[in-house]
């Protein structure tokens, strides 16, 4: 499945919630946001036959993000049933680890195969800082339980300002080469200026090779993270909507006023 610049679109990421258990800075209000109408949000069986729909039509790697995916009640039952569709070669999530400890096995039995856990400094109090709330020790304890659980394909996103040479930064960096884990370095961006840059370690910002389409938690599918173009699966359909993302993709994004939080990031 080309869009009209010639990319193959392979890659679905599915937010499955906007609600999170932190509030970063740069990504949330401080009083966190409404909760939606529960039938405002996809049901698991809805978000499980779009993405066999996806999947028909050239998906191969399935992300699930949030808010945090974690908060969402009984999310490995839908991990479970994503899994199980044949024809996803990389199945994953992104989290902020609070609740890994916790979630860790679960994740494991339901079929994800890969982690990308957020993780900004290794320093307490400037994780409280970022967060407003949370306990950096929940993280960490959650990343040595998914260690000693033997996931293999574990990743940290770092939010940087400018450089990975800020303090912060390289104190992730350091504790990710004693734990043997890969970073990815991601500079803030502001959706609305259209102000974004490549992830440094990883393969995102970078528009002329991006592969991905997003479907929110309400059921829209955005083309690109920094465009207002939505389409909405349940008015439209499924395979029509993902035909009108694709074939709608811009070749580079602009700006947006989306929050990263509604959209998955």
């Amino acid at each position: 499945m080309f869009d009209s610049h010639n990319r193959a679109i392979r890659y679905l990421r599915i937010s499955v919630t906007d609600l999170c258990n932190l509030r970063c800075v740069y990504c949330m209000p401080a009083e966190g946001v409404a909760e939606a109408k529960p039938s405002e949000v996809l049901s698991f069986e809805e978000i499980y036959e779009f993405t066999k729909v996806a999947v028909g039509m050239g998906v191969e790697k399935v992300k699930i993000t949030g808010g945090e995916p974690l908060v969402r009640k009984n999310i490995t039952e839908l991990l479970a049933m994503l899994s199980s569709i044949s024809g996803i070669k990389d199945f994953g999530l992104t989290t902020n680890g609070v609740l890994l400890k916790q979630y860790a096995g679960e994740l494991r039995k339901a079929g994800v195969q890969r982690l990308n856990i957020s993780l900004d400094t290794v320093h307490p109090e400037r994780y409280r800082e970022i967060t407003r709330i949370g306990v950096l020790q929940e993280t960490l304890l959650g990343i040595e339980t998914v260690l000693q659980l033997g996931f293999e394909k574990i990743k940290l996103n770092c939010v940087i300002k400018e450089s990975p040479d800020e303090d912060d930064a390289r104190g992730v960096a350091d504790f990710a080469q004693k734990k043997g884990l890969e970073v990815r370095f991601i500079r803030q961006m502001d959706t609305e200026k259209g102000e974004f840059w490549p992830v440094i370690g990883g393969d995102g910002g970078n528009c002329a090779v991006c592969n991905r389409i997003r479907l929110s938690s309400k059921g829209m599918i955005f083309p690109c993270l920094f465009s207002d173009l939505s389409y909405d699966i349940r008015r439209m359909g499924y395979r029509e909507a993902m035909l009108a993302a694709v074939q709608c993709k811009p070749e580079k994004g602009k700006h947006s006023h989306n929050r990263f939080c509604d959209i998955g990031g």
